[in-house]
Parts: structure tokens; sequence; C-alpha cells
């Protein structure tokens, strides 16, 4: 195993949504990123189910982190901390993550560290380009947000410019799909499915454009009824839905909104960095078009490989070794999942005078657990 003195070896934890993620990281390398998906399991609901997806978490975590750590080569002793996704996300499913990040940091007596996810999605992108740049513009995008952030410090500082006022990017994509009848989840099926289209087949709208509108928040409401509407009208008259060009003139629409509001805001705040995250930075348009235009305006664009993108361990992993190594406060054993946690709160450090240090917790004196922790982590 890599020497990890000057680097701190992290484990990090996410269950926000429908996918068990478990990364390692060593500084900003990535040494382990296994990842347990339910999305079969939703499929025939046609988008996700919170009880479901908790009961997938519970059933998942335990062979999860089995597997990172045996990817990464490390021992659980080695580790210099463990982060998790604190919010936002799903509740029920967040609680599963949280509850097991406590359990392993509690047995290993390693600092605990609840993250938030959308800081998580910038945070990822030093896994493979190096480290952010400070400040950097950051355009997340999936199936429960499309956000506008600032960001100068990844741990402390993550400042919101716009958000969407109604349907996220990736929620639009999945009820499309949903009206088109081509499955859940909705975005790799159409982004396949456009390269074959005509994006300039159907002039479908683009919310929040106009010189009154709000210059960085999104709206994807609109778009997704007027495109359900024209697929309803070509059925209704006995037509045939030329499903190809729908599915490339819809996501036209969804990348272009994407894209110029996240060029503008980096020209109006003077910032030469953007970075695309989330689950649908992997859509092929999304980024030909963020890199042919931030090419024209003299932007640097980053974005993940499309694995880093989704929902994964890795992420939390990333932000959770930033933590240790700019010395943020911990979390205390107190920390509970916000499934509304706003991206201002990076982290949830804990209060230093109920456990100043893991190893020093209420519970130190207790002979038993010491003894299942040299039993089971030895």
């Amino acid at each position: 195993m890599a020497d990890h003195r000057d680097e701190p070896l992290v484990l990090g934890i996410e269950t926000s949504c429908d996918e068990t993620g478990v990364g390692i990281v060593h500084g900003t390398t990535l040494l382990a990123d296994a990842v347990a998906s339910s999305v079969d399991e939703h499929a025939r609901f046609g988008g996700v189910v919170p009880e479901v997806a908790s009961r997938a978490h519970l059933e998942a975590m335990v062979a999860t982190i089995g597997r990172a750590l045996d990817d990464a080569g490390v021992k659980p002793r080695d580790l210099d901390g463990v982060a998790v996704t604190a919010g936002p996300g799903l509740a029920g499913a967040l609680l599963v993550g949280v509850s097991a990040a406590k359990a392993y940091a509690y047995a290993l007596g390693k600092p605990l560290y609840g993250v938030n996810h959308l800081a998580s999605h910038i945070c990822v992108d030093q896994l493979e380009h190096g480290r952010l740049p400070e400040p950097t513009m950051a355009l997340l995008v999936s199936g429960g947000h499309s956000s506008l952030l600032l960001s100068s410090d990844i741990t402390s500082d993550v400042r919101p410019l716009g958000a969407t006022i109604d349907d996220a990017a990736g929620e639009a994509f999945d009820k499309i799909a949903r009206v088109l009848q081509l499955g859940f989840p909705g975005g790799p099926v159409i982004d396949r499915l456009a390269r074959e289209g005509d994006p300039r087949a159907i002039a479908f709208p683009r919310g929040l454009t106009g010189p009154r509108d709000a210059a960085y928040d999104f709206s994807f409401s609109g778009l997704k009824t007027a495109v359900a509407r024209w697929i309803e009208a070509k059925r209704a008259a006995g037509e045939e839905v030329p499903v190809r060009d729908v599915a490339a003139s819809f996501q036209e629409a969804v990348v272009d909104v994407l894209t110029r509001k996240a060029v503008r805001a980096c020209k109006d705040e003077g910032v030469d960095h953007l970075m695309i995250g989330g689950g649908v930075a992997a859509n092929s348009r999304l980024r030909a078009l963020a890199e042919e235009r931030c090419e024209r305006a003299g932007i640097r664009l980053r974005v993940p490989r499309p694995g880093l993108c989704t929902d994964n361990g890795a992420m939390v992993a990333a932000l959770g070794a930033e933590m240790v190594a700019r010395n943020r406060a911990a979390s205390d054993w107190q920390l509970s999942a916000d499934s509304s946690l706003p991206v201002t709160e990076t982290h949830v450090p804990g209060d230093a005078h109920l456990h100043p240090h893991p190893h020093r917790h209420a519970h130190s004196h207790d002979h038993v657990h010491e003894t299942a922790k040299d039993n089971l982590y030895s």
C-alpha cells in the first residue's frame, strides 16, 4: 500500500438515491470505486422507489465496503477517516449510509465526516484532472438537481448562483422517455437515439431564457409538457412519432439552456474554468456542446469520465480527503441525515466539546468494544 503519511486515505460512502457507492481515495488518487446499483429493481415502477432503495442499500452495504477495501488493497485500520453523504437525497437511503459510516468510524476509532452530495460531485473531478482551480464554476445536472455553483474552497465555500425551479434535467429525461415508452432510466436511451435524429427537426421551447428571466435558474417543466403534447398530438392524428427526432430535439433544448447559462455565469463572474458533474454530465451532446461553447469563450472545461459523473463513493471519499487535508472539523456521533442539506453546508462539523476525537469518545473505556475492534479489524 502507498505511504499516506502526507496525503489522507479516506473511505467514502454514498447512498443518496438508488446506488450504493463506496470509494477509497488516497489524496487525489482513486484506489477503489465499488458500486451496487438497484436501478433494475426500480425500472418496473418507472422511477426510484425510496423504500426499495433503502432496502437495497442495507443488503449491499457490507459487501460493497468489503469489495472496495479489497480493490484498494488496504486494511480498515490504515484509513485516516470515513466520509459519508449526509444530504441532500432520499431520507431513508441517506440514513442507511450515515448509520453504516458511523458504525465503521466508531469501530475503527477514525474521524467521521458527513459531507454534502453536491459538493462531492464537484470534488470528484480532482481524481481525474488534479486540484480544482479556485474559484471554479460548477454546473451540476442530475435526476434530482440542476444547479450552477461557484466554489472558492470546496470544503467551506460553495455559493449557489442558480438552480431549477421545477423539474431537474435528469428528471425531464426520465419523464420524456416514459412518454416515448423507452423505459427507465431515460437519459442513456435518449442520448443513444438522439445521435440518429435531427436536433433541429422540432422547435421545442427553451425555458427561462427571456431577457427578464432569472439569468442562472433553470426550468424544464414547460419543455417536458411541450414535448408530451407534441407526441400526443401525433398519436391522436394517427401519425407515427419520429422517436429519434423527438429525442434529438428535446435533448438539444435541454443542453442548449444548460451550456448557455453556464458559460454566461463564467463570463459574469470572471471565472475561466467550468466543471460539469452529475449523472446528466455523462450525456454525449452536453459534453460536445459545452466543449464547443467553452472553447469559443476561452473557458477551460473539466468533465469527469462518465463513471465518476453518476453517484459514486469515490466522490464522497474525494471530498472527505480534502476535509482531512485542510483540517476541517470532523462530525460527531450525533450526525444525522438531512434530505434538504443546502449546498452552502459542504459538510456537517460536530461539536468539539462533545467528542473532540474519536479515540476519546464516551465509551472508549468499554472493554467489550475494544476487544471487538481487535477481533474485527486486526
